[in-house]
């Protein structure tokens, strides 16, 4: 039995990460119509923004929904817990900070809390103080990643190990053999970011699914380390500036001004890859076609359940 559809209310082991700026309802919906979790991202998104979002999700599907809250960018936090209660959002994943103080306060209004760790000292942590459900995310994962840089391959067994609760692998996981690894490692569900931005039902810029499509293994990089802000982008032309002027010393202050909001909805949404840069894992890899999300999660299932017969023999 998998708990995690029990304790979301979904059908299918699928949870969309919670991609700020480009987590958008048309793709939140297709994944909670495909039998996901989807997800709106609200990043340091107005609090108008954010209720117009979450409206429309509730019209435009039945089915549960989950908005991510980045705990350390949203200086409105007490808005943002008082919005997602009144509108009585199904479920919230917290990233980017310490959840404890805030889980309380989602659990009283019957809300599943989902809490994003890094390790499993985070993990336990998370469960002791009330989370439903844990993603552990690995370094292969796109975006703001941990300074511990720890994979996910190792950092799930590890995590299923030490806690009770459910459990979500993130980070290289885009196929149905890395959903059925994941499974294998003590995870009951994948959570995606980069994979579900090439999919059809993604509001970013066509440069950008393509560019996804087209990259080879080595093409992300890490930018940040010298100011203990990690970040995994895609390898375009902005990436390499941003890597250039950090081997020479940019500021601290340069360097938060340069990968903003602003210049991410530049490259992301506008599709500028010579002014702003977009997240990309290293799932980017193993991406060759823009399917619908539905296509895809029938296809991962599909060569889960093939290779699961394939091991069979193997063993």
């Amino acid at each position: 039995m998998n708990h995690l559809l029990q304790t979301l209310g979904i059908t299918r082991p699928f949870i969309q990460g919670g991609m700020g700026n480009v987590s958008h309802v048309s793709l939140a919906v297709a994944v909670s119509k495909a039998g996901g979790l989807g997800t709106i991202g609200v990043g340091t998104m107005e609090i108008e923004k954010m209720e117009q979002m979450i409206k429309e999700m509730h019209e435009k599907t039945p089915h549960p929904f989950a908005v991510n809250v980045p705990i350390n960018v949203r200086p409105d936090l007490e808005a943002v817990i008082s919005l997602i209660k009144n509108l009585h959002v199904p479920v919230v994943s917290l990233s980017a900070g310490n959840p404890a103080p805030f889980i309380p306060f989602f659990k009283d209004a019957g809300t599943k809390v989902i809490c994003v760790v890094a390790n499993v000292k985070q993990a336990l942590k998370a469960e002791q103080h009330g989370a439903d459900v844990i993603v552990a995310e690995g370094f292969e994962a796109a975006g703001l990643n941990s300074s511990e840089e720890l994979t996910t391959f190792t950092l799930i067994p590890q995590i299923a190990k030490a806690v009770t609760v459910p459990l979500i692998a993130a980070g290289g996981v885009g196929n149905g053999a890395g959903l059925l690894a994941a499974l294998s490692l003590g995870a009951q569900g994948v959570q995606m970011g980069t994979r579900l931005i090439a999919t059809k039902e993604a509001q970013v810029h066509d440069s950008y699914k393509q560019a996804l499509k087209e990259a080879s293994a080595n093409d992300t990089i890490i930018v940040g380390r010298s100011y203990g802000h990690r970040r995994r982008l895609l390898n375009t032309p902005y990436a390499q500036e941003l890597l250039a002027l950090e081997l020479k010393g940019m500021s601290r202050e340069d360097y938060f001004k340069k990968t903003d909001e602003t210049h991410h909805i530049k490259g992301a949404i506008e599709g500028k890859l010579s002014e702003g840069h977009i997240n990309a894992g290293q799932i980017t890899a193993l991406i060759d076609d823009i399917p619908t999300v539905q296509e895809l999660f029938d296809e991962m299932i599909r060569e889960a359940r093939a290779q699961q017969e394939k091991l069979a023999t193997l063993l």
